[in-house]
């Protein structure tokens, strides 16, 4: 088993943009791969779409859409302690993001001059859910739930199938619970692609959601230099952990151990003020790996990891600002102090009893969230994701009168005639 990086101690802040750097992406390499099936697929719809669902996910389907009586089905396949640990996550999850919704209100700019905007739900969006090595229902439920509370009409999902083209049931289950309209068998690059041209079968999205691998990724950012949106560019996942003498190592393993899980491009890095707690937390991290069924894709993660000794809270706060992670735990006696300072992070769990777990599942947060230093420009998927604002503005005659002079000077002085036309024959 690979053995764990040694503990960093004391850099100097000169060393923090080498410790803070991801895993290299060979993004050219991934591009050369991602581009010819995308194009495959814009041409040649099903029938490529179908060939590349056999090539990868060594599935033979006639068509890429679940039945509605697979769909059905599916409840009685999901047993009832997992159906009510999902009607948890999915009350928890509305709840939160129903609080996003904005009531408009109509501002007057001046005497006679009234503006708003409002907000309306992007109409068709496609919720992209890995399947690979686990099947990630929650993400089910953490991007449809907020695109049926914005309204959107169509919410379509792609998710790779199994060998014998079943998908699984929590994801389907997942789906009828949280409002999904169709489900696709279809996943990686090929997904998004259907998705951003549509298919015979899949309709074309004007905007796609959802993690994926290093492939995916690259899917969505070059179908976004289209007229598709994307949420963001979310990649492999990613936590950092600042902790003191004051937490406990095991749950500090344990939160480590949880995305490295993920995947074998997954990164943890441990910061402390403590050398004493970093032992200990490594020791421990080494004893449940090998308990951990996924134990060689969650060793092959932590080849990338970090475990820094720094010289108080304020290096740590400064080094998570650095690093701008996607999950930031502060297991710290001043937690609340520490995250009132972070600037840069796509979600912060603060205190011993806040696990990163409880984000990825029903805290009510949500787990679609920035990575790859992202955190510092992007904003984790809420219900303003799904919606769009169109403003608009009210003017009385008197209003335009008294506003009207300071236009037609504006206009003027940037040689735009016709603007200053509008104007003036208004107020003559």
């Amino acid at each position: 088993m690979t053995p764990l990086p040694d503990i960093i101690r004391y850099p100097d802040k000169g060393e923090w943009k080498e410790l803070v750097r991801r895993p290299v992406l060979e993004t050219e390499a991934i591009d050369k791969v991602v581009l010819p099936i995308l194009e495959d697929v814009r041409i040649g719809g099903d029938k490529a779409l179908l060939e590349y669902t056999r090539k990868y996910d060594g599935a033979h389907l006639e068509g890429p859409e679940v039945t509605h009586e697979e769909m059905l089905a599916a409840e009685k396949l999901v047993d009832r302690d997992l159906r009510q640990a999902i009607s948890l996550a999915y009350r928890n999850i509305e709840t939160f993001h129903r609080s996003q919704q904005i009531r408009p209100k109509r501002i007057r700019t001046s005497s006679g001059v009234t503006c708003w905007q409002k907000s309306v739900a992007i109409e068709k969006v496609g919720l992209y859910v890995p399947g690979g090595s686990a099947p990630l229902f929650s993400t089910v439920l953490m991007l449809a739930v907020p695109a049926r509370i914005a309204g959107c009409s169509e919410i379509i999902l792609c998710t790779p199938p199994d060998t014998k083209g079943r998908v699984h049931p929590a994801i389907l289950y997942a789906a009828s619970c949280s409002g999904v309209t169709r489900v696709f068998r279809a996943g990686g690059a090929q997904a998004i692609a259907a998705m951003a041209y549509g298919t015979e079968s899949v309709p074309p999205v004007d905007k796609i959601f959802g993690p994926g691998n290093q492939y995916v990724m690259a899917a969505k950012q070059i179908v976004s230099r289209g007229r598709v949106a994307i949420d963001m560019p979310a990649g492999p996942s990613e936590v950092m952990v600042l902790a003191d003498d004051s937490a406990r190592p095991g749950f500090v393993a344990a939160d480590l151990l949880s995305q490295a899980e993920h995947g074998c491009d997954s990164q943890v890095l441990l910061v402390s003020v403590s050398e004493r707690l970093i032992r200990r937390a490594r020791a421990l991290l080494l004893r449940h790996l090998a308990e951990l069924p996924r134990k060689d894709i969650a060793a092959r993660a932590l080849s990338n990891s970090r475990f820094i000794l720094v010289r108080d809270a304020g290096e740590m706060v400064d080094l998570a600002n650095a690093y701008a992670p996607e999950h930031l735990i502060i297991s710290a006696s001043n937690a609340g102090g520490i995250a009132e300072k972070v600037i840069h992070a796509g979600s912060v769990f603060i205190g011993n009893y806040t696990p990163e777990s409880a984000g990825d599942y029903l805290s009510g947060t949500n787990h679609t969230l920035p990575t790859n230093g992202y955190a510092r420009i992007y904003s984790g998927v809420n219900l303003d994701s799904f919606v769009r604002k169109i403003t608009f503005q009210r003017i009385t005659r008197k209003g335009l009168k008294a506003i009207g002079p300071a236009i037609i000077r504006m206009a003027d002085t940037e040689q735009l005639t016709a603007h200053s036309l509008a104007v003036s024959l208004r107020i003559k």
